[in-house]
């Protein structure tokens, strides 16, 4: 599996540098879009994402199918954001030139998001995406919606309608984490004379000062109110005609028009690479989950295989070489686990570094477990079964910190890290609840030797 981190660099070097001329530049792109493709088609195909993981991530990877559908299409999605009622369906709208997205007042009324074809840009179509308002009642969820549609859209115009609130500036700070390109648009500057109108624009600067470029601040009028017309009838009475007005948009649209010629396809592949590379970590993090879920599955049958085979191994301190075996074969499965195979001289190299460890920390529960081992030989009856399954109880406890500090090193690598073996063995053994551990494998022991007891009579 690939990372986007490295190439999104590389390409925001490429973004920042003097722009080259046109035919340069789009073999420039070209190359991001192929880029942004094959990295988005190994991660759909990458067949080292276990099945539980892919399936735990469905949304996700179905995102990503959709995600390389929109570039092999050349799509561009635009996605208009902001609080209820700031005039966003209206924006789009007449950017659209026809009333696709509703339109209303109280509460706002979109309910859900979905793309419509605006224009060609620079060969690709760009789709407009209308978002819920950020505080809508029952907002909550539509709220999600907005973040997640912003941030799989290559493009987003944050609209506001008058000085910015805390909610405002705190969404797009939020919008901004998302690494998309961001226009901030002052709708329904209709309201204010020019005066006004520039202290504004200059205020909403200061607010997006590292978020937006300035130039990408703009002022538009989406729906100016309508203008009365009076005019005098055959008979010489007033009449009131409500004149419908323009609206005033082509600030914001030459900026898009500007913006998605000289970057568009670029953006849109860095917006996939950027979305591929979170899905990257999260795959990861997941793997990570599902080997340390099985490491412990594994750790506990060979807890319990350890302590039975203690328990009614009747030869004294024989049971001990047993369980050493065991401990080896279990380090072994655990490095499987991880797709770290060891041999078996590197698993008793291990199961020799951990031992010393606990050598000094636990050096007086060995000993018991020595003399365990040779009372068990001598003993009769239920003193036996007490003697065994307490033996029995400390292999598993053993067998335990082995395999958790087995993982450990493992998970790292095969590494114990800047804290070193000492430490990480340490921490284990601090971190278990001894007595609890204890009584679990005395009952598990008592009920495994009491079945064995049954099938002998």
């Amino acid at each position: 599996m690939t990372s986007a981190g490295t190439w999104w660099q590389r390409l925001r070097g490429h973004l920042t540098r003097s722009a080259p001329d046109a035919g340069s530049r789009r073999t420039v792109s070209e190359d991001h879009h192929s880029q942004a493709e094959e990295s988005l088609r190994a991660l759909l195909d990458d067949p080292q994402v276990p099945a539980a993981v892919r399936s735990s991530l469905a949304a996700d990877f179905n995102r990503l199918e959709a995600m390389l559908g929109k570039l092999e299409r050349g799509e561009l999605h635009l996605a208009v954001f902001g609080r209820v009622s700031v005039g966003k369906s209206a924006l789009a709208n007449a950017l659209l030139g026809e009333n696709a997205f509703e339109v209303g007042v109280l509460h706002g009324t979109t309910r859900e998001a979905s793309p419509r074809p605006w224009q060609e840009v620079a060969g690709s179509g760009v789709h407009l995406i209308d978002t819920p308002g950020i505080d809508e009642l029952d907002g909550e969820a539509r709220e999600r919606l907005a973040v997640e549609v912003a941030g799989i859209s290559d493009l987003v115009v944050f609209v506001v309608d008058g000085d910015m609130t805390t909610r405002e500036r705190d969404a797009l700070v939020e919008l901004a984490r998302t690494e998309r390109p961001l226009l901030l648009a002052l709708n329904k500057a209709d309201r204010y004379n020019d005066d006004e109108l520039a202290r504004l624009l200059a205020r909403l600067r200061e607010h997006a000062a590292g978020l937006v470029q300035p130039e990408d601040v703009v002022a538009v009028s989406a729906q100016p109110p309508p203008l009365p017309r009076i005019s005098l009838d055959a008979d010489g009475h007033e009449q009131v005609e409500m004149i419908r007005q323009a609206a005033n948009i082509d600030a914001l649209r030459n900026r898009l028009t500007d913006v998605l010629t000289r970057e568009g396809r670029t953006l849109s592949a860095l917006n996939a690479s950027l979305f591929a590379g979170r899905l990257t970590d999260a795959v990861a993090r997941r793997i990570v989950v599902a080997r340390r879920e099985l490491a412990s599955k594994v750790i506990r049958q060979y807890c319990i295989a350890k302590s039975v085979a203690v328990a009614l191994n009747p030869i004294p301190v024989a049971d001990l070489l047993a369980a050493g075996a065991l401990d080896a074969a279990l380090v072994m499965h655990l490095a499987r686990v991880y797709g770290l195979p060891i041999t078996r001289r590197e698993a008793g190299g291990l199961i020799a570094t951990i031992c010393a460890q606990l050598a000094a920390l636990m050096g007086a529960i060995w000993s018991i477990h020595l003399v365990a081992s040779a009372l068990k030989g001598i003993s009769a009856g239920m003193s036996t079964v007490l003697t065994a399954t307490a033996q029995g109880a400390l292999a598993w406890y053993a067998t335990e910190i082995v395999g958790r500090a087995a993982d450990r090193y493992l998970a790292a690598g095969k590494s114990w890290g800047d804290l070193g073996a000492k430490r990480v063995v340490s921490d284990i053994v601090a971190s278990l609840d001894r007595d609890s551990i204890l009584r679990e494998a005395r009952a598990e022991i008592l009920r495994r030797l009491r079945s064995q007891d049954a099938v002998d009579s």
